[in-house]
């Protein structure tokens, strides 16, 4: 029998089977990134297939179909997701995965040249409809996992909605999201949504230390507290970069701006952003209600901070973040771009609290 990969699943997967009597064409599983939603509706797109599930409703991972779907070669199944996580083996699709350097490899020779897609393409979508139009293997379910839904352009997501306005007999689409407010209203209102939340931190930190995580607490609370994204950034090899980083926005300044963007231009630009909306919301958060979210271990410097910014700056400054997270992923010229973001964020603090 398949055990649960991420413990905080189970209780949902009980509630999920409530659903399985009278099942819905589409079902919409959506909350937090990095909690492992991805790989949740694959557990229960296998347990549709499989061919002797357990009592809880689990697929036994012995039989044929379990077979073939572990292997990605069941009749009856298909998976829809951007190209890029093919590129970077992302099974998960639910966790902090890079895959910017990501290289695919056919017949031996790399084909780095040809950027992957980070959407799902109307190609995609159509190419479901001979899979929809054969008949099923054992005249069993057929099912269709797409993830993330709102990796959906407008063209790709009018083509699913047509679908799901007149879905074939037997096949069951399973819709995963980070966002909803990134989908179209008519694609909600066609699927059964089916919430999954953030675990409870207790939780999330004895898996994170039973994976072998060190301060398994700072690591979790740098990602909001979702815990497969804290396993991914524990193993990123990224942490002395950040501590500098941070380091850096402690004492903002003209000087520290242009040597940090010169030290900094080789890190990927949307993690450096990421890292700044995460430092912005912490100061914001501790000046309006004296909580902190991401970086509790620098409660004290942030509250100094606080203390010399006035709340409207830092509003434009997470504005600005904000539209710049939107095109951060291939600037120009990363170091003139994570200049101008480190000079924008000296440029709230008034002239007798930068660093000279």
């Amino acid at each position: 029998m398949t055990d649960f990969a991420y413990p905080w699943l189970a209780g949902p997967w009980h509630r999920l089977q409530a659903l399985r009597e009278r099942l819905p064409h589409a079902l919409l599983f959506h909350g937090p990134e990095g909690i492992g939603k991805t790989a949740f509706a694959e557990l229960f797109a296998q347990a549709l297939l499989c061919q002797a599930p357990a009592p809880d409703g689990r697929p036994c991972g012995r039989c044929d179909s379990c077979g073939w779907f572990s292997q990605y070669s069941h009749p009856d199944y298909r998976r829809v997701r951007p190209e890029v996580l093919d590129e970077d083996g992302g099974e998960g699709g639910d966790g902090d995965a890079n895959a910017e350097d990501a290289k695919e490899t056919k017949g031996g020779k790399s084909k780095a040249s040809k950027t992957p897609s980070k959407e799902i393409k109307i190609d995609q979508v159509r190419a479901l409809a001979d899979f929809m139009n054969i008949s099923t293997h054992r005249q069993g379910l057929r099912v269709v996992v797409l993830y993330p839904a709102e990796a959906l352009n407008t063209a790709s997501a009018n083509a699913l909605l047509k679908t799901l306005e007149e879905p074939p007999p037997g096949t069951v689409f399973l819709l995963v999201s980070h966002s909803l407010d990134r989908l179209l209203p008519t694609i909600l209102s066609r699927c059964r949504k089916f919430a999954l939340a953030m675990p409870p931190a207790a939780e999330a930190m004895a898996w994170l230390e039973g994976q072998g995580v060190n301060e398994a607490d700072v690591w979790l609370a740098e990602q909001g507290g979702a815990p497969l994204n804290a396993l991914a950034a524990s193993e990123s090899g990224m942490r002395e970069v950040l501590d500098e980083f941070l380091h850096l926005l402690l004492k903002p300044g003209t000087d520290s701006a242009l040597k940090g963007a010169e030290k900094l231009q080789k890190t990927p630009v949307p993690q450096l952003v990421a890292w700044l909306q995460r430092w912005v919301h912490d100061v914001i958060s501790l000046k309006l209600s004296g909580r902190i979210r991401y970086y509790p271990r620098y409660r004290q410097q942030l509250a100094a901070l606080a203390d010399k910014v006035d709340t409207a700056g830092l509003l434009r400054m997470q504005k600005s973040l904000n539209d710049r997270r939107a095109v951060a992923e291939h600037p120009l010229a990363p170091r003139l771009v994570i200049e101008d973001m480190l000079l924008d964020y000296a440029r709230i603090f008034p002239a007798q609290a930068r660093q000279a």
